[in-house]
């Protein structure tokens, strides 16, 4: 006989987790001991959600399941924005949380909350355990759910009293699975309107940033010469730093992408996710648009795809590949001038020399000091827009940004997940100072795990997003200040080291130096928007309109 909490632990095993992040509670106490006794790592964090956002950025990197555990009550209940995370986000996660003795108890309601219901519009799948015999089946289902295209978040409640079970139960024996494959019919309609096209173009969504879809997407643009762009949570999907590479959707209209976009004849859409914006609008009869994901597409009014290419992406890749030949009559040469026009104008706004610092500048210098395989996790802030915009990723998940849920305080805990998943990868933080200290007490964890880890606070003393968009709709400024502890000392507080910059120059020299020796860095720059009203929305449309 075995004990059920220790079944669970090895259910687990069974299925490839090795990390589990979480804080334990006084139900989940059976579960804790089993997990001490067992080969997985327990991360423990100093929030829920932060627990959660490490386990949902686990499975982005890894495509295997971040699991992380809380008790019941309030420990779950802070799993909740985590759980929209990885849910929009496609990042597979399982979380494990705790449940009152379900048979007996003599606490009445105290901390009870119906968990699995509150569960249940977050997530693929939610289950409460009610036997130890069942947990190989549950466990192996909220893994495969997680895990099977389209990704996201599943949970499995375990309530006290069956945890400490006894159970002659086993683990599952591993299964092989077959991912359905695309339609002939189907593959040969969408490489006729592309062979058929004159400014055929790629779109590269989220739903293909997947190993083996890139792989065979770089075969795919290097044989064919076919351009591309990305959406946010494309990015690196494709080589950017090559000649085809069109920029990225991260505004909504009128920047150069947006010429590139209402130029073409056929819009291929790689992976294309409805999370995010579509970066486009369509009009009947103006263009052929061909949707190729593991999934139908989700019609609405700007989305109605005339071909469906639906099956396992990198496979479909691969056929049309085999379809098609370049054609003489493909024309690219107004995709060509988009390009340089808006590769000229990021030049230009990377050498902006004003101190406090442009977020362009800021690109540029972490471009310089980064390698290919190097890693920078975003929080959210009105930084995304030029980070998505203006670094031009070599590689899949170089660029952890979250266009999904877009939720502040995810930057840190994402970016310690990274370094655990990514020990030969240099990672930094990118955090405006709002979302940093939403969970800035993570900078304990990383300093007691003992990772390598660059935090840069991008300080302007407000919401400044949010203040952006009151002025820009005109309304007085109102609600967005705050006062921001000093960040330096706050940093050493938790035995990290703390800089704060005060030129450009410096700014860079910090960076290098944090880059180059181990522990924990934390860099405080100090940011001014106060030409991104203009840029977003008057300069870049003007100069975008004029390429001809």
């Amino acid at each position: 006989m075995t004990k059920a909490s220790d079944l669970f632990v090895q259910a687990l095993q069974a299925e490839g987790v090795d990390h589990v992040f979480g804080i334990p509670g006084e139900e989940t106490l059976a579960l804790l001991e089993s997990l001490r006794s067992s080969g997985i790592r327990l991360v423990l964090t100093r929030h829920e959600q932060a627990a959660g956002f490490m386990a949902a950025t686990w499975g982005r990197l890894t495509g295997q399941a971040g699991v992380c555990l809380a008790t019941l009550g309030p420990g779950a209940t802070n799993l909740v924005t985590a759980a929209a995370y990885a849910q929009l986000g496609a990042m597979p996660m399982l979380m494990v949380t705790g449940q009152k003795p379900i048979r007996s108890s003599r606490q009445g309601h105290f901390q009870i909350v119906d968990v699995v219901d509150m569960m249940r519009p977050l997530t693929k799948y939610t289950r409460q355990l009610i036997s130890a015999d069942a947990i190989p089946a549950k466990v192996r289902e909220a893994v495969r759910r997680a895990q099977e295209e389209r990704p996201g978040a599943t949970h499995l409640e375990l309530p006290q009293d069956v945890a400490g079970d006894e159970t002659d139960a086993i683990v599952l024996p591993p299964v092989y699975s077959r991912r359905p494959l695309a339609e002939d019919k189907a593959l040969a309609a969408a490489a006729e309107a592309i062979a058929r096209a004159r400014h055929p173009l790629l779109m590269i969504g989220a739903g293909a940033n997947r190993k083996t879809t890139s792989k065979m997407l770089h075969a795919f643009v290097d044989g064919l010469g076919i351009p591309f762009f990305s959406t946010q949570m494309g990015k690196g999907v494709l080589d950017e730093s090559g000649p085809l590479w069109l920029g990225t959707a991260a505004l909504s209209d009128g920047d150069f992408v947006h010429r590139a976009i209402d130029a073409a004849d056929c819009i291929v859409n790689i992976g294309h996710d409805v999370i995010e914006k579509p970066p486009f609008s369509m009009h009947r009869g103006r263009r052929t648009v061909i949707h190729v994901n593991y999934s139908p597409a989700v019609v609405d009014q700007v989305y109605f795809p005339q071909i469906e290419v639906v099956g396992d992406i990198a496979h479909s890749v691969w056929a049309l590949a085999e379809r098609l030949d370049p054609q003489p009559h493909w024309d690219f040469g107004f995709f060509d001038r988009v390009r340089e026009a808006l590769c000229g104008h990021v030049a230009t706004l990377a050498a902006d020399a004003r101190f406090p610092m442009a977020v362009p500048r800021l690109v540029a210098s972490l471009a310089d000091a980064l390698s290919p395989d190097d890693i920078t996790c975003l929080d959210n802030g009105l930084y995304k827009l030029w980070f998505a915009r203006h670094a031009r990723c070599r590689r899949p998940n170089s660029l952890l940004l979250d266009n999904a849920l877009a939720t502040m305080g995810a930057g840190l805990p994402s970016a310690i997940a990274a370094a655990l998943a990514r020990p030969a990868s240099r990672v930094v933080a990118v955090c405006g100072d709002g979302g940093f200290m939403m969970n800035s007490q993570e900078l304990e964890t990383a300093v007691r795990l003992g990772i390598d880890l660059v935090v840069l606070v991008l300080r302007d003393d407000a919401y400044g997003m949010i203040k952006w968009k009151q002025a820009h709709d005109g309304y007085p400024a109102y609600g967005m200040d705050y006062g921001n502890p000093d960040f330096v000392r706050y940093a050493e507080s938790y035995g990290a080291r703390g800089h704060r910059a005060t030129s450009i120059e410096g700014f860079e020299a910090q960076l290098r130096e944090a880059l180059a020796r181990p522990g924990v860095d934390l860099i405080e720059v100090p940011i001014d928007y106060g030409r991104d009203d203009a840029l977003l929305n008057r300069e870049i449309p003007e100069l975008a309109a004029a390429v001809a």
